[in-house]
């Protein structure tokens, strides 16, 4: 029974794969600009209509409470259609995401030039905002191999499998105790991390996040401390179709008081502020599906 059962599963995980092929070669085909229209356009119709999409609308009331509900449901359609726009787009981002393309509006890039160059540890973060596929591919093609990222691998291996031959191009670690000690061995030697870090983590700690506590992972405050490393925010936003703007923001403060527990939290607290941030201005385009707050 047990081996009927995984011969199953085994099946479904290969089903599963082998729509994502099939829905990327399709969206391949198409130019890039017709590929994030259409994909923008089904999944506005579509997503708003599945089950998920309660979730999204909960956690957009919780955080913004203080908007209609009119407000609430463009929000969720809104991000839909971006999400549509970033699974379309996926086939088409090393060119996206290319020098010469003109899609990606860099600003202050100095900073991330001078800590590539000081050959000292650093650690970069963003979120799930506009296509983060491509901040992150810029962000690699800016870095360079200085920089490994930090994913977390799909439930299912062979879709993962998919999405990492994908993205082979980069130099990147899955989240856990393995992909863990890669990380620590890389800025250990200089190098320089990034992450993304608006997801819960059920064994994170408690942060302030839209004045609710949400759990967070302490990692990216835990790394600055040991390593007396700097935190660069990284923002990536979606300007008209596929065009983004990507911003290096000045070097987040990082608590250092001698309370390990204290100064961590307080570092959290600020990225955590700085992702409300930027979601308070361009609510459509972070992804709300997540379980940020406990129901």
């Amino acid at each position: 029974m047990k081996a009927v059962h995984q011969a199953g599963r085994k099946a479904v995980e290969l089903a599963e794969a082998a729509g994502l092929i099939a829905i990327m070669s399709f969206f391949a085909c198409l130019p890039v600009d017709w590929a994030s229209g259409l994909g923008g356009r089904l999944a506005r119709m579509i997503g708003p209509r599945l089950g998920m999409s309660r979730r999204a609308l909960r956690n957009i009331r919780t955080a913004l409470p203080e908007s209609g509900d009119a407000e609430h449901r463009r929000i969720l359609r809104g991000m839909f259609d971006n999400l549509g726009r970033t699974v379309a787009e996926f086939p088409h981002m090393s060119w996206i995401c290319a020098a010469e393309s003109g899609r990606v509006e860099i600003v202050d890039a100095s900073e991330l030039q001078e800590l590539k160059a000081s050959g000292k540890p650093g650690l970069l973060f963003s979120g799930h905002f506009a296509n983060w596929e491509a901040g992150s591919t810029v962000i690699h093609r800016l870095m360079g191999e200085s920089l490994l990222s930090v994913y977390r691998a799909a439930n299912n291996a062979a879709v993962n499998r998919v999405l990492r031959r994908t993205l082979r191009t980069r130099q990147a670690v899955p989240k856990g105790a393995g992909g863990g000690r890669d990380l620590v061995r890389h800025l250990r030697d200089g190098g320089h991390v990034g992450m993304l870090v608006d997801q819960k983590l059920n064994d994170g700690i408690a942060v302030p996040f839209f004045g609710r506590d949400a759990m967070t992972a302490p990692a990216l405050a835990r790394l600055a401390r040991h390593f007396h490393a700097p935190i660069l925010p990284v923002r990536v936003e979606r300007l008209v179709g596929a065009h983004f703007r990507f911003t290096v923001l000045p070097r987040l403060a990082v608590a250092e008081t001698g309370d390990g527990t204290a100064d961590v939290l307080a570092t959290m607290t600020r990225v955590n502020g700085m992702i409300e941030g930027w979601i308070r201005d361009r609510p459509e385009q972070w992804l709300w599906l997540h379980k940020r707050w406990p129901d």
